[in-house]
């Protein structure tokens, strides 16, 4: 591995780079569906790859929802994923997820925490609990100032708050069977800690102060796209954090990567590789483009649509 990367060229496509080692990034069985229901978003936070936020109207609509229950009817995948955006500001979210819930084995929402306050916010929290639904949670750091140097005044607090009573409900402990994940991102332009130890930090210092509890933590590098591309631009960081980024390839990442297995959609129907190449508008490239014209999935060995957000994925120990 190590003569594979001071063989590194500067500046070098991603696609060129797995040609020049002998790689080959191509579909494995197309098993998990995640669903982009779009950028409207309570936050802004630096790091966001879609640009989501408050000024955004973005949403699907049911007569997309409609097309997606189909698919997952269909072809009952093992997983699928709802993310966004903020999910919970989406107005027929609770349709689609009853209606999602029959025919996968694993239901996962990500959520930003803060959009879960409030009477809205308790109801969509009881939903998830009666569905079992299995929650990613957004939160870059576990004290005040990383996370609201990332998403904002306010956030820490509210972040605990709704935790504390997810929590409250199961989630997050041990034998109840209700999963609360979280996730990190580094504030800055620079890769994520290793994940095994800020896990134990985050473990450590959210029980002992907060009294709060998880199931696993994941670090990813920061995708210099959308909001965290603008920032990087800004600050001069932007041609240095993109030669961090490939001067951390490691091919090893490239068999567990997401967009492999995945199958991904967007509020318009649209369909990609995964959520990155949906931001950067790479369509699947082998099939239909559009969720109501797909009557097979992508066949293994098919190609993945690649571009310089790539590196981002195969950084250290890569973005599954």
């Amino acid at each position: 591995m190590s003569e594979e990367r001071e063989d590194k060229v500067v500046g070098e496509p991603f696609a060129e780079r797995l040609v020049r080692l002998g790689l080959e990034l191509a579909r494995d069985r197309t098993v998990a569906l995640q669903v982009n229901v779009g950028l409207r978003c309570d936050l802004s936070c630096r790091h966001c790859h879609l640009e989501a936020g408050p000024g955004r109207d973005e949403v699907m609509e049911r007569p997309t929802m409609d097309a997606v229950i189909d698919l997952a009817r269909r072809f009952s995948f093992a997983s699928i994923d709802i993310t966004g955006g903020a999910p919970e500001l989406v107005p027929d979210l609770e349709y689609l997820i009853r209606n999602l819930a029959p025919h996968t084995g694993r239901l996962v929402l990500r959520s930003n925490l803060v959009a879960l306050v409030g009477e809205r916010g308790e109801a969509h929290m009881r939903l998830y609990r009666e569905l079992k639904v299995e929650l990613v949670a957004s939160l870059p750091a576990s004290n005040l100032k990383q996370t609201e140097a990332q998403r904002g005044t306010g956030v820490w607090e509210t972040s605990l708050a709704v935790l504390k009573r997810l929590n409250e409900l199961g989630y997050g402990r041990e034998g109840s069977g209700l999963v609360l994940d979280l996730v990190s991102n580094p504030a800055g332009a620079f890769l994520p800690a290793g994940q095994r130890g800020l896990e134990k930090k985050f473990r450590e210092d959210l029980w002992r102060r907060y009294g709060i509890s998880f199931n696993a933590l994941y670090s990813f590098a920061n995708v210099p796209l959308g909001r965290f591309r603008s920032f990087l631009e800004r600050s001069g960081n932007l041609e240095g954090y993109l030669a961090t980024l490939e001067g951390g390839f490691n091919p090893a990442s490239l068999p567990g990567l997401m967009c492999r297995s995945q199958l991904s959609v967007d509020w318009q129907g649209r369909l990609y590789d995964c959520d990155f190449n949906l931001a950067t508008g790479l369509p699947l490239l082998d099939g239909p483009r559009h969720v109501a014209d797909l009557e097979v999935l992508p066949a293994t060995g098919s190609r993945i649509a690649v571009g310089e957000h790539c590196y981002a994925c195969t950084a250290g120990a890569g973005f599954t």
